[in-house]
Formats: structure tokens, C-alpha cells, sequence
């Protein structure tokens, strides 16, 4: 019993970090056409997803364009960016959405199960 009980904290100690919001500011990109994303869905440019190198898939995201203030929530589905100093990838849709197309300054937040 004690065994579960540490298992089971230890568990919830590695995913406190996701539990908690956290937001981030960087540089964005998009991309476009894929089949395929990392977490196994299909991807279409225009839905309201995005690629991010660590949180978890189906995290959403509130993401601000920090030049004309537009906010968009995004579902991670993908891993990346994997060019050094952009901190996430939109599909077309989204950035169309916040109004950019190739590099953008955003601020993103992971957003709580109420959306906050």
C-alpha cells in the first residue's frame, strides 16, 4: 500500500508542472500543409492548432500577437518548431487568425479545463 500511495505521488509530482499555468514569450511561425501530425491526427491548416516541443498533446493555448493584440486558442497536435528562438508553430489558420504570416512576436499561455 505504501508503494501505491509513493507511485502515485510521484506521478502527481511530474505532472504538477502541467497543472499549473504557464505562458511564454517568443517568436511564432506556421506552417502549412502536413497528413499527419506527432500526436496521430490529421491535420488541416485551417483548424485552431499548433506545435509546441513539450506540452503535452491536446494542451490548449491562448496565443496573443504582441503587435496588434489578437488572441487566438490553439490545441497542441504537433511537436516543434525545431528552428532555434521560435517557441511555437501555427497552422494557417491560426496565424491567419492573429492577422500574421511568417515570424510573429506572441505571448503564449496554457490555458486551465475553463479555459482560463
Amino acid at each position: 500500500m505504501q508503494a501505491l500511495f509513493a507511485a502515485m505521488i510521484a506521478v502527481a509530482a511530474a505532472l504538477l508542472p502541467w497543472a499549473t499555468a504557464r505562458a511564454q514569450t517568443g517568436v511564432a511561425s506556421h506552417y502549412s500543409d502536413l497528413s499527419m501530425t506527432a500526436s496521430g491526427s490529421s491535420y488541416s491548416s485551417r483548424a485552431m492548432v499548433a506545435a509546441h516541443r513539450t506540452l503535452p498533446f491536446g494542451t490548449k493555448l491562448r496565443v496573443k500577437n504582441l503587435r496588434n493584440g489578437r488572441s487566438v486558442v490553439v490545441t497542441v497536435v504537433d511537436r516543434g518548431p525545431f528552428i532555434k528562438g521560435r517557441i511555437i508553430d501555427l497552422s494557417n489558420g491560426a496565424a491567419s487568425a492573429l492577422g500574421f504570416s511568417g515570424l510573429q512576436r506572441v505571448h503564449v499561455a496554457v490555458l486551465d479545463k475553463s479555459g482560463n
